[in-house]
């Protein structure tokens, strides 16, 4: 079992919104700073271009749960899953990401990565309430 985080955040956005923008993967460069470029889709899978190399993504089937649940494997071969949701709370919504701490990483990197997820999740956040019109 890994340790595992849940990082969250309120959006002033319909669940509904929230996920039909996010679960588009061509969307997530503009939020994601994971996943920097060369986004593209290659059967089930995306190949996208990030900070340490080339990623493959799969993403969960579209559904009406708010699950925006994806595997993120490296060049190195090794795959991280992402449990991602979207729950209504009233006319807004909440969008909970659960980080693992992988074998190997240390206080100070499990840190700095809650803190770049916070950072996605922010910007995804102002997308959906300043920039986005549905």
């Amino acid at each position: 079992m890994h340790e595992a985080r849940t990082l969250q955040i309120s959006i002033q956005r319909n669940w509904k919104d929230v996920y039909d923008y996010a679960c588009v993967p061509d969307n997530l460069p503009e939020w994601a700073s994971g996943l920097t470029s060369g986004l593209q889709k290659l059967g089930d899978e995306w190949l996208a271009d990030g900070p340490a190399g080339k990623l493959r993504l799969r993403f969960v089937p579209p559904n009406d749960l708010g699950v925006l649940d994806h595997w993120v494997r490296t060049e190195t071969g090794e795959e991280v899953y992402i449990p991602l949701r979207v729950v209504a709370n009233g006319e807004c919504s909440e969008l909970s990401f659960t980080l693992f701490r992988l074998p190997g990483m240390d206080d100070e990197k499990f840190t700095a990565d809650a803190a770049w997820v916070m950072r996605d999740l922010r910007k995804l956040k102002d997308i959906l309430e300043t920039q986005l019109v549905l």
